[in-house]
């Protein structure tokens, strides 16, 4: 597809308005975990989203500055963690910088492939990576679910929407 005559997609769309825009769309929040050489590492994640059933595959995106990817890219398998409304704290607490994300009040085990598990989550995924590719200022990555953990949790999902957490409300 080409850009408009007289357009320069590389520079028609200021990145902070940018930004603006895409806050308008809100997005299911999640934490995704790893064990790197028996380090458990993780971030938060509102890029997250469903690929593919056969082969079962989800995928999340990452800044390529974070200062958590470079430890997380380095083990082959990862735990999301779909949360539930009641949880921002903890959304909060693996989206901030120079904190021990694992420490109290943080409670957690080891999991399938020794990933850890956040107790409490809603869901928990555990995947095997199946690709990672840089996609302009962010890694998109993907992984192959090999357990669906934790399904019976009736709390609505929390969501991240125009720079803060939010709740769903189903419409009757």
């Amino acid at each position: 597809m080409t850009a408009a005559p007289g357009t320069d997609t590389a520079t028609a769309v200021d990145p902070g308005r940018f930004r603006t825009a895409l806050s308008h769309h809100p997005g299911g929040v999640v934490v995704v975990t790893a064990d790197v050489a028996g380090e458990p590492v993780g971030l938060t994640a509102t890029s997250f989203t469903s690929i593919s059933l056969s082969p079962p595959l989800v995928g999340f995106y990452v800044a390529e500055t974070s200062s958590t990817w470079p430890k997380l890219r380095r083990s082959g398998e990862f735990a999301v963690h779909l949360l539930g409304e009641d949880q921002s704290d903890l959304a909060a607490r693996f989206a901030t910088k120079g904190v021990d994300r694992f420490a109290a009040p943080t409670s957690w085990r080891p999991g399938p492939e020794d990933v850890p598990l956040l107790d409490g989550t809603a869901v928990h995924l555990v995947c095997r990576r199946y690709d990672t590719r840089l996609v302009g200022d962010h890694w998109l990555v993907v992984g192959e679910v090999t357990h669906c953990l934790e399904l019976d949790d009736p709390r609505p999902p929390l969501l991240y929407h125009r720079g803060a957490f939010g709740s769903f409300t189903a419409l009757s």
